[in-house]
């Protein structure tokens, strides 16, 4: 395939599925396109764990011979992409990224996956993933038996995690969207480090029937994708109420579009301090953008709660339980992050009065941050404080020099955002909204009270009009 067929998977979904509906554009020849670039590029990058090769094309001849035959699916019909490898899928090795798991099969279809199908979506690859989805401690990018996951936009970096695949077979134009997951930043991450636009959906509103568990509390699965608009297409299509799960609830009503009121947007304070130059100057102009159609607020405080230490117990507790029989059979040495053959022991020793305290105070959490919604539809601060991690540098040691004068208790009011989205189920969107150092991207994360997706949704359309950020794609690819 030529460059000039290349740029077909960079496309906004809309477009591509009117140009299959019109039968412009050849579900076959799109699966093909993927499969290819998937096997060349996304090798390269290590965000391919098993192409899904004659499964993608008998799917794609499937979707072409009903679209041509008038029946439509609607806008996902027909349309390549990947998996996060946490979700199972019949026939195909689900490897969690793991070593110890990497042959594993499953033998049914996680119910994304299934859902996506009745979409018409055609699965051309399962995608790298940090092993385990990090549960066991990772502080470094060489965290999966696939290598490190490597930036598209430059290669010495890291595309962020757990969902590193997804994150670069996007940002490279392997696949035109894509599905990850999120315990405590892993959708967000790869957005901001790999430029696209992620969306963590509402804890419950997508079944994870299917779904390696870490935390059950905390997991949630949403799309990867180019643009806002994309991913609420990509939200209706795998969203609602699932038997198979019993943590799922129904969909909500449609929220209408027009408002009678502005966009109330409340800026967190201190949300420049100690980032990267670059990362304060983007969020600022974005800021900015958001005012030309918003009322915005600035230094907003989130209430002074335990966020992070609370997230960080519930983790652990979880993720020991998850995977107790690693742990305890030695497995952990089979892991590729050093860090990981130890996190899981640690984690079996945290004691039940620090896991139970936690969920209590989670609870507690609630009333407060409900309150500041009251007067906020949407909270905004940047996705991440750095641009992408370098491969071969533990993330602690990445950027020393944003700890020069930093207080000891400044507390991140990034990570502060990221564990209480996380924390209370509450959904969250990156956003791409410029580059750093290196040539890197950075991202815009905006936060919304429980089922405020649609909220998010128009938002970002509405500061993607006013943007090209979503559109731009890394010179190589």
């Amino acid at each position: 395939m030529s460059p000039a067929a290349g740029a077909l998977l960079f496309r906004p979904l809309e477009e591509l599925s009117r140009d299959l509906k019109e039968k412009r554009l050849s579900p076959v020849a799109l699966a093909n396109l993927s499969l290819e670039r998937l096997e060349t590029h996304g090798k390269k990058l290590n965000a391919v764990v098993t192409l899904a090769g004659q499964r993608a094309l008998d799917a794609a001849r499937d979707a072409e011979k009903e679209i041509a035959a008038g029946r439509y699916r609607g806008p996902l019909h027909g349309i390549p992409y990947g998996a996060k490898d946490l979700l199972a899928t019949r026939g195909m090795p689900t490897s969690w990224g793991a070593e110890p798991y990497r042959d594993q099969k499953l033998d049914f279809d996680a119910t994304v996956i299934k859902k996506l199908a009745d979409a018409g979506a055609v699965l051309t690859a399962k995608l790298a993933m940090v092993e385990l989805a990090g549960g066991m401690g990772y502080n470094n990018a060489d965290a999966s038996f696939t290598g490190p996951g490597l930036n598209p936009w430059n290669t010495a970096y890291w595309s962020g995690g757990s969902s590193s695949g997804p994150g670069a077979a996007v940002a490279a134009g392997l696949v035109c969207f894509a599905i990850g997951s999120e315990t405590v930043g892993s959708i967000l991450t790869p957005s901001a480090f790999s430029g696209v636009t992620g969306l963590r959906p509402t804890y419950g509103r997508v079944s994870r029937h299917g779904a390696m568990a870490l935390c059950w509390t905390l997991d949630k699965l949403g799309p990867m994708a180019r643009t806002a608009r994309d991913c609420a297409l990509i939200l209706a299509a795998i969203e609602g109420i699932d038997p198979a799960d019993p943590s799922s609830v129904p969909s909500p009503p449609a929220q209408p579009m027009k408002r009678r009121r502005p966009l109330r947007i409340g800026v967190l304070k201190d949300s420049t301090k100690f980032v990267h130059e670059e990362v304060a100057r983007n969020f600022e102009e974005s800021v900015r953008v958001l005012g030309s159609f918003s009322e915005m607020t600035t230094d907003v405080s989130l209430p002074d709660l335990p966020y992070g230490l609370c997230t960080g117990p519930i983790v652990e507790a979880e993720g020991a339980s998850a995977f107790l029989d690693l742990i305890e059979s030695g497995g952990l040495q089979k892991l590729r992050a050093k860090v990981d053959h130890v996190g899981g022991y640690s984690n079996i020793l945290l004691p039940a009065v620090d896991y139970l305290q936690a969920l209590r105070l989670r609870e507690k959490m609630r009333a407060p941050v409900a309150a500041l919604y009251e007067k906020f539809d949407l909270l905004a601060t940047p996705s991440r404080a750095t641009v992408a991690f370098p491969i071969g540098v533990d993330f602690d040691k990445a950027f020393p020099e944003l700890a020069t004068g930093r207080p000891q208790n400044f507390v991140s009011p990034i990570g502060s955002a990221i564990s209480m989205g996380n924390l209370l189920g509450h959904p969250a969107m990156s956003l791409p909204n410029g580059f750093g150092r290196e040539g890197l991207p950075t991202g815009l994360q905006l936060l919304a009270p429980a089922f405020g997706e649609d909220t998010l949704a128009a938002a970002g359309e509405e500061y993607q009009k006013r943007t090209d950020f979503h559109g731009k794609t890394p010179p190589a690819y």
